[in-house]
């Protein structure tokens, strides 16, 4: 009877020692010693060679799978197979108000701005330099400033920070396999021109753009498209000159040029100087925007993520995750995370609109957020979406989590304090909400949490949790007005020994006030330190819809920016938002407490074992015995 191996039973020993029972239930091996150097051997390079197989066999089946694959070049090539390239590198950019003033009576009716102009900033005391990557005009008004503008129209003239590299291919025999790999691990393939000149010589050239902008390929259309290869580059593809775009032919000359960059270094900088003229006059710069969008190449579980949703969009935007996967893929250096929903499934239902939401990362400034916002209406919903459906951007909503934390420590089991085991705790907390919260859809578990807690150190012998949710708003100083204030969950009932609704403090008669509910009963009132009631009916909350509504409010002062609302929500074990909100801590009203639990431990030796183990439990500050 054969042996059967199973796949979890692939490491050395487990091979060896299968191969070793299957011999000995052979009767030409009854009288061999197996443990002789000389079988022994054989048994080694049997198993080793079975192992080597096994793991090689398992690698290759898990790199097979775009879920399971580990290799980025693995990875790459799934991604490759469902038409989504991979972010680059991306360059930080800033906008720029770019004017000269010329007094002349003379005054050209037009002046351009050269492409690469360079515009230099610091950063941390690290230098940086921006340029643009167009060429610019201007006409001057009727005190002779010029100010120069896109071709929309704008102002505000984007700069990019890089460096400006050039490579340059010459064709071949048109039987050669033509390869066009740019050698930098750096390039903002965004940035990239294509020309392709008749001849080394020639001055003339065909301009090449992304294939992704195309609407429309024949065999004459110059397109080019882009793919990352195994090495980390990205290889430039042209058309077959029949059905995929114009094909380069042999003598022609490709220039590519690109810009080489630091990827999010150059984030913020808002200061920028240059040295350029115009027509003999320094040109002046003003900041419109600071630089923002910088960012590394797109991470492999980021690929692994988008690739399929990218998929399924088929360079439409249709269904709300159409919306979601085109966005990222075009915008993903500037936004951490997307929502979107159908008016339909809105509240109250709007239909012909879709609602969008997006989370930017926090270095990006209102006045590129703005842009963002408007470049993804006129580059992307204006062109792939249904004409008769609107897009609305609406703002995300961070709804806060207070989480009180109180765990059974016991110090004989750990070299920590409970000081810093409690920070310890803390830190795991916050950890876990940077890891699987701070998103669109990002759900709390909270027996999630808790087993982290617990697997913290030995000494956390049992951990608990109190939740809250919390809202801010910022309220008119001075002037009485209605607020209301949504959840996106439920809240609990009415109680008769908790206030189920509290408040951060704020002034109100001159007093410090906060906040709270009444017991058993939905209304809120405002008191003041000494448990006094200012108001006895400012609002009331309403448990199955999660909403506060306060009327009158009119406090003269508030500590801090903003007063923080916390509930009790009514289910404290899931908390799962909606469409446009996001989950987050507050990690000031958040802390863990340890308890002192004692686990005493007595062990009897007797000779070299331990005979027995008796262990007790006392919850006690004093650390007495128990026996």
């Amino acid at each position: 009877m054969a042996t059967t191996i199973q796949s979890t039973d692939l490491d050395f020993d487990t091979i060896k020692t299968r191969l070793k029972d299957y011999f000995k239930r052979q009767s030409e091996f009854n009288d061999y010693d197996f443990e002789a150097a000389g079988l022994s051997n054989i048994l080694d390079v049997l198993a080793y060679n079975t192992h080597f197989n096994g793991l090689i066999t398992n690698f290759a089946l898990n790199e097979s799978f775009l879920n399971t694959a580990q290799l980025r070049s693995s990875i790459i090539s799934h991604a490759e197979a469902l038409g989504y390239v991979p972010r680059s590198y991306a360059s930080a950019l800033a906008k720029l108000t770019l004017t000269i003033s010329i007094s002349s009576t003379n005054r050209p009716t037009l002046i351009t701005l050269p492409r690469n102009t360079q515009f230099t900033t610091s950063l941390d005391s690290v230098s940086y330099t921006f340029q643009t990557r167009e060429v610019y005009t201007a006409a001057p008004d009727s005190n002779g400033l010029y100010t120069f503008k896109t071709s929309e129209g704008s102002s505000e003239i984007p700069v990019y920070e890089g460096t400006e590299k050039t490579k340059t291919f010459f064709v071949g025999e048109t039987a050669d396999e033509q390869i066009y790999v740019i050698p930098d691990l750096t390039m903002d393939t965004t940035t990239i021109r294509v020309r392709v000149f008749d001849t080394s010589v020639s001055a003339t050239f065909d301009t090449y753009t992304n294939i992704s902008k195309a609407t429309r390929i024949t065999a004459t259309s110059t397109h080019y498209q882009i793919k990352e290869v195994p090495n980390g580059y990205y290889e430039i593809i042209f058309g077959d000159g029949i059905s995929t775009g114009k094909a380069p032919v042999a003598g022609n000359k490709i220039v590519i040029d690109y810009l080489s960059t630091k990827g999010p270094e150059a984030n913020g900088a808002s200061i920028f100087s240059t040295t350029a003229q115009v027509e003999g006059v320094n040109l002046v710069n003003v900041t419109s925007s600071a630089a923002a969008g910088g960012s590394f190449r797109e991470g492999i579980e980021s690929i692994r993520q988008n690739a399929p949703i990218y998929f399924t969009s088929q360079r439409r935007m249709v269904t709300a995750e159409d919306y979601t996967a085109q966005i990222l893929t075009n915008y993903g250096s500037y936004i951490d995370d997307v929502a979107s929903w159908g008016g339909a499934d809105n509240d109250p239902p709007v239909y012909g609109r879709v609602y969008v939401s997006l989370k930017f990362k926090s270095d990006v400034d209102a006045a590129t957020q703005l842009d963002v916002k408007s470049r993804i209406i006129t580059e992307l919903t204006n062109n792939f979406a249904v004409a008769s459906i609107d897009t609305e951007f609406i703002d995300p909503q961070t709804t806060y989590l207070e989480i009180l934390t109180t765990f059974n420590f016991d110090p004989d089991l750990t070299s920590r304090t409970s000081g810093a085991t409690q920070n310890l705790l803390q830190e795991t907390i916050n950890t876990y909400f940077s890891n699987n919260l701070q998103k669109f859809a990002g759900v709390f578990r909270r027996s999630n949490l808790l087993t982290l807690l617990d697997d913290v150190d030995e000494s956390v012998l049992n951990t608990r949790m109190d939740i809250k949710v919390q809202q801010r708003f910022t309220p008119t100083i001075g002037v009485a007005r209605n607020y209301q204030i949504n959840y996106p969950v439920s809240l609990a009932d009415v109680s008769s020994t908790e206030r189920i609704v509290t408040s951060s403090r704020f002034t109100f008669n001159s007093k410090t006030c906060s906040i709270r509910s009444r017991f058993n009963s939905t209304t809120l009132e405002i008191v003041n330190t000494a448990d006094g009631i200012e108001v006895d009916n400012i609002g009331a909350y309403n448990p199955s819809s999660g909403r506060i509504d306060l009327v009158g409010f009119n406090p003269t002062a508030v500590e801090g920016d903003v007063i923080k609302i916390s509930s009790k929500p009514a289910n404290q074990s899931t908390i799962r938002p909606l469409r446009a909100t996001v989950l987050d801590i507050d990690t000031v009203a958040s802390k863990a407490t340890a308890v002192l639990d004692y686990q005493e431990t007595q062990v009897a030796l007797a000779g070299s074992g331990v005979s027995s183990v008796t262990t007790t439990s006392s919850s006690s500050g004093s650390g007495s015995s128990g026996y």
